[in-house]
């Protein structure tokens, strides 16, 4: 089922929906970052009805099966950074930014805090999965908070009243605890929701050291990086890793400002670091 939503309008009501639930330490929530009325808390909640509804384990496998064959396109780093842009919202009401500047503060952000190289080229390549909506992807299956899929739906997951339209909510196996899974199998071995970041970490996995690529696979895993909902699915080593999702997040959530970053000035720098760690074409 196709939603008639603008894309990028969706993508900031959900950036805008995690700022509410997980406002900046020692702050009030992000009220007013965004000045949305009540119609479109509305439409953070149809999303995550659809979402909810169609992310099943069966719909996973199928989208798993169809993008992971990454033939829809090949392209240099820029070439799909440029791609991303044409998702350029003009009804943007608090900044106008295209997707290169957004990925660039949060970047840029890193690289001023002193964070590995490694670390500042994650945070310029974590969102670029979005390309997603452009191979014609609905929203609910490109953006959102990601959760497991064949075991029981935490309530700790944003509007878990949807669940109740999912059918694995009443699955005989997928309804338990478990599931499918075995304790604390360990995060790799868990199927989560459809979603940019489960795309982007298969197209990355061969490049990047360990941390990035979970800071990738599970930014938007909140209800275990901020829940802590699935421990009892977590291996010592998921644990272990997730100090550098929960390092990321800060970055992913509150760098965001209307000053753009020279993209000119910048791409050298980026192009350079990504020919360290990146062969010259991507495959999606």
């Amino acid at each position: 089922m196709e939603d008639n939503t603008n894309k990028l309008d969706m993508e900031e009501l959900w950036e805008d929906d995690l700022l509410r639930r997980y406002p900046e330490e020692g702050t009030k929530a992000k009220a007013d970052y965004r000045n949305y009325d009540d119609p479109a808390r509305d439409t953070v909640r149809t999303f995550y009805r659809m979402n909810h509804t169609y992310q099943t384990y069966a719909f996973v496998q199928e989208k798993k099966n169809d993008f992971l064959q990454f033939d829809k396109r090949k392209m240099t780093l820029w070439e799909a950074v440029e791609f991303l842009n044409t998702l350029i919202d003009d009804s943007d009401p608090d900044i106008d930014l295209d997707q290169t500047q957004h990925l660039l503060q949060t970047s840029e952000a890193m690289r001023a805090d002193g964070q590995p190289d490694w670390f500042v080229l994650t945070g310029f390549l974590h969102d670029l999965g979005k390309v997603l909506c452009l191979f014609g992807e609905p929203q609910w299956a490109v953006v959102g908070d990601t959760f497991p899929v064949g075991c029981q739906f935490s309530d700790a997951i944003v509007y878990p009243e949807f669940f109740k339209y999912n059918p694995d909510h009443d699955h005989v196996v997928y309804r338990t605890k478990y599931g499918v899974y075995e304790p604390n199998c360990g995060l790799d071995n868990v199927q989560l929701s459809w979603g940019h970041d489960e795309y982007l970490y298969h197209i990355l996995k061969d490049y990047l050291p360990e941390p990035a690529l979970y800071m990738i696979r599970y930014h938007s895993f909140y209800a275990q990086h901020r829940e802590g909902a699935y421990d009892h699915l977590m291996s010592a080593h998921d644990h272990q890793l997730f100090e550098w999702v929960k390092k990321f997040n800060p970055y992913d959530l509150y760098s965001k400002s209307p000053v753009p970053p020279n993209v000119t000035e910048l791409r050298p720098y980026y192009e350079d670091l990504a020919a360290k760690y990146l062969p010259d074409t991507l495959a999606f």
